[in-house]
């Protein structure tokens, strides 16, 4: 399990037995397209099937559907993806479906 390094926490602590949100736009995150892509697979991991996770990336990257989209996909099966909206801060929110078939 991935853990940010900015707060010593996981980014996923254990199963998520409902919807939630996982925060991956830390300065760390800022610096490592890799980290989000890891970590991300990491939350969703730890998503149960009829729930969802909204991934929260770092806006330095840009829209996930340009570098995070095609690896989750190849990753999991019975996932869906949609864009939520672009934070506040300037990071952007995907919503992943899982068990979405």
């Amino acid at each position: 399990m991935s853990h940010d390094a900015a707060s010593g926490e996981p980014a996923t602590r254990n199963e998520h037995d409902a919807s939630w949100s996982a925060n991956l736009e830390g300065p760390e995150h800022a610096m490592d397209r890799d980290l989000i892509v890891e970590q991300s697979k990491d939350a969703i991991s730890e998503t149960v099937a009829g729930y969802h996770v909204n991934l929260i990336t770092h806006g330095e990257h840009g829209h996930p559907e340009t570098y995070l989209w095609d690896e989750l996909e190849a990753a999991f099966d019975g996932i869906r993806l949609e864009y939520v909206d672009r934070c506040g801060c300037g990071g952007h929110v995907t919503r992943v479906h899982v068990g979405a078939e």
